[in-house]
């Protein structure tokens, strides 16, 4: 080919108003799929966003068609996380940031709970040993009365 007319052209017709892109629709597919599974078997998954081959525009229509649920949570731990529940039971949206709040991680996670809010067992016990001797050295507790 030498010339530019001779470069073939293709013209795809646009999404309808308000429908979904192959991509996203595939990417609900599968996270119904990893849902019922999570329903069935107890067994958790998580897909990494970035890794999508998405446009934003498709990043946008994802997160729409997931939506908002009702619980969010933001931990500071070398850079903010928020961890957001969608409007789907079950499915949470996850980022990490590092401290000059650049984009480090982002995942959709299908679980009860992301494992990123529940307490580690060992620190768990710490807890317990630590409680227990804040209240054996509080000056309540010097003044309580022992039981029998």
């Amino acid at each position: 080919m030498s010339r530019l007319t001779e470069i073939p052209i293709r013209i795809e017709p646009a999404l309808p108003a308000g429908g979904l892109g192959g991509g996203v629709a595939a990417i609900l597919s599968e996270l119904a799929n990893l849902l019922q599974r999570l329903a069935d078997v107890q067994e958790c998954a998580t897909i990494d966003v970035r890794s999508l081959p998405m446009s934003p525009q498709d990043r946008i229509a994802l997160q729409h068609a997931l939506g908002e649920g009702e619980v969010q949570a933001t931990l500071d731990a070398q850079g903010l996380s928020s961890i957001r529940e969608t409007r789907v039971p079950g499915i949470w949206w996850v980022e990490h940031r590092d401290r000059d709040g650049e984009l480090m991680a982002e995942s959709i996670e299908v679980t009860r709970m992301p494992q990123i809010l529940m307490s580690d067992t060992d620190e768990i016990a710490a807890g317990a040993r630590a409680l227990r001797a804040q209240i054996t050295a509080s000056p309540a507790a010097r003044t309580r009365p022992q039981m029998p």
